[in-house]
């Protein structure tokens, strides 16, 4: 079968996304994918043809400014806004056209979009194909026993606990409303009737898929189109192999975004009190930050990028910032975190990770002495790495499972009037 794959840089959506391009050709499937000519290296190893964005906002070089970046905006509203104007609904009809171009050039059975794209799913429903969200990280919209995103909040049962996830939902659905028309004048073009509300082009999608497990989920109603496929997990091709320090102390890894969210000073306090511990260290600052922004120390290495799952296995502890990759990472391999949360989706997967008992949470301002006494915590305390070996192989089970190919299979056979 053919499939279509709208990609957005986002960070942390592209190695997931990447995973499902793999295991989609390793089934004998045709994949070509529209995504920004930084991933073109990339889509092609993964196997998919690559059609570059013309007209979207992308970068060209990885050089170049990223267009998404957040880390200057202050306020839940100027998020919104940011992400409305310049991914979700701004550049709608212009992500519509040109998945359109490219289902003209080469007709599909399915269009995969990562979960940000509406413009895509969009062009998808106008043509009549099933269209599929992915969404890698926990689920974000409102779900009946779900904490309102972005509030790292823990679920409040009984009347108390509705009232407050139902003001604070129709807060947040207030806050993206206002893509709201933009989004139906790109969906006038296609010939499609208005929506009610910006993400009603998710809830009315043939599926999203949350590329996460169930047991990592607080417990929730969830929409008939969303299955939880488990995670696709894999290292980024920038990831060089690095040297571990020396020693027979125990091993952390501290690893933050992959996108800048000025996460220098975290490392920076990481690596102050990782220093006064008695453990080894290898701390990565990803692509976007300079090592040299972030000093080492004898036991405390510092480099751009190692391979997680070569390092993991090695470690004792790990430090991260509660990207959904980084903190899936950990738990596939029984390894306690302690997360720092610098925003986006990171509060709600630091929530799920202490629900859990996998781990502990900081603010992103903890000074290094309350760092190291949290490190310090899951060191000695065994149950934070029992119940993340538990919960850890749950997740590895669901990722091996080949769930998330099952179901783009069946959305794309279905189509064809095939009963999965």
């Amino acid at each position: 079968m053919e499939y279509l794959f709208a990609m957005w840089d986002g960070g942390g959506t592209v190695g997931p996304e990447l995973v499902l391009v793999r295991r989609l050709v390793a089934r004998g499937h045709r994949v070509t994918a529209l995504a920004a000519p930084t991933l073109r290296t990339q889509v092609e190893a993964a196997g998919a043809t690559f059609l570059p964005w013309q007209r979207v906002p992308h970068r060209r070089m990885a050089a170049d400014p990223d267009p998404f970046v957040d880390h200057d905006l202050r306020t839940p509203m100027q998020v919104a806004d940011r992400l409305l104007d310049r991914v979700l609904a701004g550049p709608a009809a212009d992500y519509a056209a040109e998945v359109g171009a490219a289902l003209d050039a080469r007709p599909a059975d399915a269009v995969l979009a990562t979960f940000t794209l509406l413009g895509a799913l969009a062009a998808a429903e106008s043509r009549g194909l099933p269209s599929v969200a992915l969404m890698p990280n926990v689920y974000l919209l409102p779900a009946r026993g779900l904490p309102p995103y972005g509030t790292g909040w823990f679920p409040l049962r009984g009347p108390l606990g509705r009232l407050r996830d139902s003001v604070m939902n129709a807060v947040f659905l207030r806050l993206w409303s206002p893509g709201t028309a933009t989004l139906n004048a790109a969906r006038h073009e296609l010939g499609l009737p208005p929506l009610r509300h910006v993400f009603d082009q998710l809830t009315g999608a043939t599926r999203v898929l949350v590329l996460t497990s169930r047991a990592f989920e607080f417990p929730a109603r969830m929409p008939a189109n969303v299955r939880y496929v488990g995670p696709q997990l894999d290292d980024p091709a920038w990831a060089l192999p690095a040297e571990l320090p020396p020693g027979d102390e125990p091993l952390v890894l501290v690893s933050m975004s992959s996108t800048f969210m000025d996460q220098a000073p975290v490392l920076r306090r990481a690596v102050a009190a990782l220093d006064t511990l008695p453990v080894r260290t290898l701390v990565t600052t990803g692509p976007e930050i300079d090592p040299a922004e972030v000093p080492g120390t004898e036991r405390v290495r510092v480099v751009r990028s190692a391979p997680h799952s070569t390092v993991l296995p090695h470690a004792a502890a790990c430090v991260t910032h509660g990207g959904h990759g980084s903190v899936a990472k950990a738990l596939v391999a029984g390894v306690p975190q302690l997360v720092i949360p610098l925003g986006r989706d990171q509060p709600d997967s630091a929530a799920r990770v202490v629900a859990a008992g996998a781990g502990l949470r900081l603010g992103r301002k903890a000074p290094p002495g309350a760092i190291a006494r949290a490190v310090r915590r899951l060191l000695d305390e065994p149950s934070f790495r029992i119940r993340a070996a538990e919960l850890g192989a749950v997740m590895r089970a669901d990722e091996a499972s080949g769930t998330a190919i099952d179901e783009l299979e069946a959305v794309a056979l279905d189509r064809n009037g095939v009963t999965p």
